[in-house]
């Protein structure tokens, strides 16, 4: 793992594959360490003869926390922007997707194709719409286009999402963490004991709730993107659960929708989850939809 100066914060990553393949940039989610990607779907498209980048979001894992700024009130910020203000925020997506580009810069990699999952996606999304020259395709995993009345969670996901542990007792932190995995999984449940091990690593390598705080506050803030999505150039593959309760998979058409020319996949079973059963088959949908590069449909 390396850190590196980006966009005026440190960002640490990861770099694997060969140094001269085509460059596909992971994003990851919501209060999510770069480990969240898989390492079998790293290896999978480095198989594939890609160079694969995952990296901490800025306020998540070991890259620059932001707790100078505070925690916004998340309730306040979703009343200012439903009644059609413009919530202050610590940071914005469009800073975080900064952030990537950023990377991108600092590792001089001048396209990649991006692939983000969750809130990750979203990153990628507006990656895409406004620096398009530096997105050779998207990849939006699990996520949306941000209008509030196309993909609600459940409000028993939205329950465990907020709930957070209290103290900052590990096994504490960890018997919560399995019990949300094992709430949005879907039809391809992971272990107990798997997902255990790995939230006790993830906590071990770092934890901070405020900055899950605060990028659920950017997400609100982000709002709508539907109308910035259909300016997305770059060719578009969007991969969605069907049995997803924390973005359900409307999100997902809608968004395939709302971008010219994306393909829509849909995994039967999948939840909000990247587990072990489905990686061959979105590694092998990423490496096919990289390679082939179709032709941006555009509307009469």
């Amino acid at each position: 793992m390396t850190v590196i100066r980006a966009n005026g914060i440190e960002i640490d990553y990861e770099d694997h594959g060969p140094a001269d393949g085509p460059a596909v940039l992971l994003v990851m989610g919501l209060g999510a360490q770069l480990v969240r990607w898989p390492m079998a779907m790293v290896d999978g498209l480095v198989a594939h003869g890609y160079r694969v980048i995952r990296f901490d979001n800025r306020d998540v894992g070991l890259s620059t926390k932001f707790d100078h700024a505070g925690v916004p009130g998340i309730v306040w910020t979703a009343i200012q922007k439903r009644c059609g203000l413009t919530p202050v925020v610590p940071y914005t997506l469009t800073d975080m997707a900064q952030d990537a580009v950023g990377l991108l810069d600092a590792l001089s990699i001048p396209r990649a194709h991006v692939v983000g999952a969750s809130m990750g996606g979203m990153i990628a999304q507006l990656m895409a719409a406004r620096w398009p020259d530096r997105v050779e395709t998207l990849t939006s995993i699990m996520s949306t286009t941000g209008r509030a009345d196309c993909s609600r969670p459940t409000m028993r996901t939205t329950a465990l999402l907020l709930r957070h542990p209290r103290s900052d007792d590990v096994e504490a932190i960890v018997a919560h963490g399995t019990m949300a995995g094992r709430a949005v999984g879907g039809r391809f449940p992971m272990e107990d004991a798997f997902m255990a091990e790995r939230i006790r690593s993830e906590t071990l390598r770092n934890r901070c709730p405020t900055g899950f705080l605060r990028q659920m506050a950017a997400i609100i803030a982000d709002g709508d993107r539907t109308e910035r999505l259909r300016r997305i150039t770059a060719p578009t593959l969007v991969i969605h659960g069907s049995d997803d309760p924390l973005v359900p998979v409307a999100g997902g058409r809608e968004t395939a929708r709302a971008i010219p020319g994306a393909r829509l996949l849909e995994i039967e079973g999948m939840g909000h989850t990247l587990p072990p059963q489905v990686i061959p088959q979105i590694v092998d949908a990423i490496a096919a939809h990289a390679r082939a590069l179709p032709p941006v449909a555009r509307a009469a």
